[in-house]
């Protein structure tokens, strides 16, 4: 049997590598300037890199864990009615996976040889059903907004075990610590979190630190929040920091780097609010950053201070609002975050 250390080891290394991988292909396409776009039906923006690193970070999955089940923010009908985007992403594919410096130490994480494949891959992801058994949760590029203004964005990749966030690995390329930039932070839950810097060799993901998160009071805390307005209440947010006596200038940021921001002691709450009380969370926006933060020292609630319910699919359906923040301050700020929330949207009806 394994021991308590070793438990989903393999896992979170595989997660790791395969999210490298995916943030390789991501810069590459970044910087050649070929983001060309595609709209979907809730009118966010979808690029060749989303469907690039979700084709290969379930690849690597599929090889490494034929048997489980993953949960994808893309599917491939895009591709598949766009054979000029299709080209374009499986070229994005191909070139990350003829690298010399993309292999992992004999470890197999998976090819493709055909857009076919590439859509079939993409379209693992389709799984619905999170309240038993092994599912993988994938946000490719959270923050798409964010990568193709040259700001942050993070890929999101996360083990649930019967409707538990397990394992979490969340690759920040344009975020630093310690002032390197482009780190990969991974936890297991009863295990900690890491943080380690990127490299463009995958076998140099190296040099592991332990990190937690910042212990300060909270009239010295600081917010982090979402850049965009449409995601998160941000007048609410603010009258909720003017209650509780924070002066310190919201820090905004797209994507799960505000997980990994806090959780390194960066900042030190984390407010979503809602802005529509019918906006249901998706899953893999926040599955890997709730490991991360709870393995740092902090928690995770919603606006009621219910934790987040993975049981329920795709999304968070019995849950409003997302707050992250240190276990020292937790009961100050959610005693007013609760209060404002009854105030503004009432009792949950959930």
């Amino acid at each position: 049997m394994a021991t308590t250390c070793q438990r989903y080891k393999r896992e979170r290394h595989i997660a790791e590598l395969a999210v490298q991988r995916a943030a390789i292909l991501t810069e590459a396409v970044y910087y050649s300037q070929v983001k060309q776009t595609l709209t979907k039906d809730d009118k966010s923006p979808v690029t060749l890199a989303d469907f690039g690193a979700q084709a290969l970070v379930l690849a690597a999955l599929a090889t490494a864990f034929p048997d489980d089940k993953y949960i994808g923010e893309e599917d491939s009908a895009g591709l598949r009615t766009n054979p000029e985007l299709s080209a374009l992403v499986f070229d994005a594919v191909a070139r990350t996976l003829k690298s010399n410096k993309q292999g992992a130490s004999n470890i197999n994480l998976g090819t493709m040889g055909s857009e076919q494949e590439m859509w079939d891959f993409i379209d693992l992801g389709n799984h619905d059903a999170t309240a038993a058994g092994r599912v993988w949760t994938l946000d490719p590029i959270d923050g798409t907004k964010g990568f193709l203004r040259g700001g942050q964005y993070a890929i999101a990749l996360a083990l649930l075990v019967d409707g538990v966030v397990q394992v979490g690995v969340l690759g920040c390329p344009h975020l630093s610590s310690e002032g390197e930039e482009g780190i990969i932070l991974s936890a297991v839950r009863g295990q900690g979190v890491v943080v380690k810097q990127m490299s463009a060799d995958l076998n140099s993901i190296l040099h592991p630190s332990e990190i937690s998160m910042s212990r300060v009071p909270t009239a010295e805390a600081s917010f982090c929040e979402g850049v965009e307005a449409g995601h998160s209440a941000h007048e609410l947010q603010a009258k909720i920091a003017n209650d509780l006596g924070i002066s310190k200038a919201t820090v905004r940021m797209d994507s799960q780097a505000k997980y990994a921001s806090i959780a390194m002691g960066q900042g030190e709450i984390y407010l979503r609010l809602p802005t529509k009380m019918t906006y249901e969370e998706k899953i893999w926006d926040h599955a890997a950053g709730v490991v991360i933060i709870e393995e740092a020292g902090g928690i995770v609630v919603d606006m009621y201070c219910e934790p987040l319910d993975f049981t329920q699919g795709r999304t968070l359906k019995r849950n409003k609002g997302v707050v992250a923040l240190p276990r020292g301050i937790f009961g100050d700020v959610m005693e007013v975050v609760t209060r404002n929330a009854l105030e503004k949207y009432g009792k949950s009806a959930l």
